[in-house]
């Protein structure tokens, strides 16, 4: 890469990925780590609506397209000679899923990301259509809405790395909201703390393991679900994140989940960690 597509990669990697707090809590879905990585690029890619255009009634913007070489390049992916038949592959995973939603009435939709998907070799272009039953849930979101960096989820290795994330985000704009964090990140005051305390079970379908034999024993989901989403959230985001196990007897019934958002020195070591792990993949 020349000098000008860098700062156009390290820019990329800066965009803003907002979506609203319904989809996040109230939905259950089973994408793969690239899936999932890929719904973060496209809704980085999401402009706000203008004044103007929402005053005329301007139906959303709903189809979009991008460079898969750039694509590629800010996701971090190594060339293994089979990238554009994997972003195809993954692009046809998020056109044939879909998820449950549950909607305020306490019924429950289902609803898919993508209407349409479009590759061309020869000019390394990928056209999207995301699906309209999702733009109330992306577009002109103006509460109740989570919003990151897409820096933060690139080096994620477990695909319940960016699942909890949301999560977890969601629940801590929420409770802490904008005016707050801003607050606190301006004047470097210690942030809050933020505890979410759920039903294991509840929380085992929104990661979609509730039927996953073995991660009936917490132990096991500890260690392969927990820990590494964990050490990931940790280590590569704007969030710390703990779990605290509440039993009844024996058993685990609960998880009591803290939440603590980094002070300006910690977010600037993650952010250093992540371009450094990007960088290795240049």
């Amino acid at each position: 890469m020349n000098s000008d597509e860098k700062i156009a990669i390290e820019k990329s990697r800066e965009y803003i990925v907002s979506k609203s707090n319904q989809i996040v809590q109230k939905s259950r879905y089973d994408f793969t780590l690239a899936e999932q990585r890929t719904i973060a690029y496209i809704c980085s890619k999401i402009k706000p609506i203008k004044a103007l255009d929402r005053a005329k009634g301007t139906p959303f913007q709903l189809e979009y397209e991008f460079n898969i070489l750039d694509y590629v390049r800010t996701c971090g992916l190594q060339d293994n000679g089979k990238l554009y038949e994997e972003v195809k592959a993954t692009l046809k995973g998020l056109r044939d899923k879909s998820m449950w939603l549950t909607l305020p009435d306490g019924s429950e939709t289902t609803v898919g990301w993508l209407a349409k998907a479009t590759t061309n070799k020869r000019s390394g272009i990928a056209k999207i259509e995301i699906d309209e039953d999702l733009a109330p849930y992306l577009f002109d979101l103006k509460e109740k809405f989570l919003s990151y960096g897409l820096k933060n989820i690139l080096n994620m290795k477990s695909q319940y790395s960016i699942r909890l994330y949301e999560l977890l985000k969601s629940y801590y704009d929420m409770k802490v909201g904008q005016t707050d964090r801003r607050e606190w990140q301006e004047k470097a005051y210690k942030p809050k703390k933020i505890s979410w305390t759920v039903e294991l079970d509840e929380f085992k379908k929104l990661l979609m393991v509730d039927t996953v034999k073995s991660y009936d024993r917490y132990p096991s989901l500890r260690q392969k679900v927990l820990e590494p989403a964990q050490n990931e959230i940790n280590e590569l985001t704007d969030i710390n994140v703990y779990f605290e196990p509440i039993t009844k007897g024996r058993k685990v019934v609960k998880l009591k989940i803290d939440m603590v958002a980094k002070l300006p020195l910690e977010k600037n070591l993650a952010e250093c960690r992540n371009d450094e792990l990007l960088g290795k993949l240049e």
